[in-house]
């Protein structure tokens, strides 16, 4: 679950930090093991002058668990301090506690690919030229081959 206002596509140099939930589901294989999957998406970067990669930081997550007042065993509702959806399709605000947790990795950094600034005239040209052959075939077709009735 991200923000409404989120837009994927945006450069990496227009876009603000943004926070994602992540509901997990329960392993099948194993009655105490959770999963979740957090799909990433590389934001287009500005070119570079010298080398063609960047690196990006991934932090460590934040593990919220919620305690149902139901629950009187784990006693941790009392504790709840962090108010998040739910669920992923509904409006509800629950309170949810901040697990502690010993991570595998400090964080996570990814190396992703960028252009350099020396190709941007070669990138701009190559790119009219094919935009110019496209527009001109799509064109073609359409008289040679479009019905047409006024």
């Amino acid at each position: 679950m991200v923000s409404e206002n989120f837009n994927i596509e945006a450069p990496n140099y227009l876009s603000k930090e943004s926070e994602v939930l992540i509901y997990a589901r329960q392993d099948s294989q194993c009655i105490d093991c959770f999963q979740a999957f957090l799909p990433v998406h590389y934001r287009y970067h500005r070119p570079h002058s010298k080398d063609g990669e960047t690196f990006i930081v991934v932090n460590n997550p934040d593990l919220l668990m919620y305690c149902d007042q139901e629950f009187p065993i784990l006693k941790c509702w009392a504790q709840s301090e962090v108010a998040a959806p739910c669920a992923l399709k509904t409006k509800d605000i629950c309170q949810w506690n901040n697990m502690k947790y010993k991570s595998v990795y400090k964080n996570v950094t990814l190396q992703v690919p960028v252009g350099l600034t020396i190709h941007t005239s070669l990138v701009c040209s190559v790119t009219l030229l094919i935009t110019i052959l496209c527009s001109t075939l799509i064109l073609v077709a359409v008289f040679k081959y479009g019905h047409f009735s006024l």
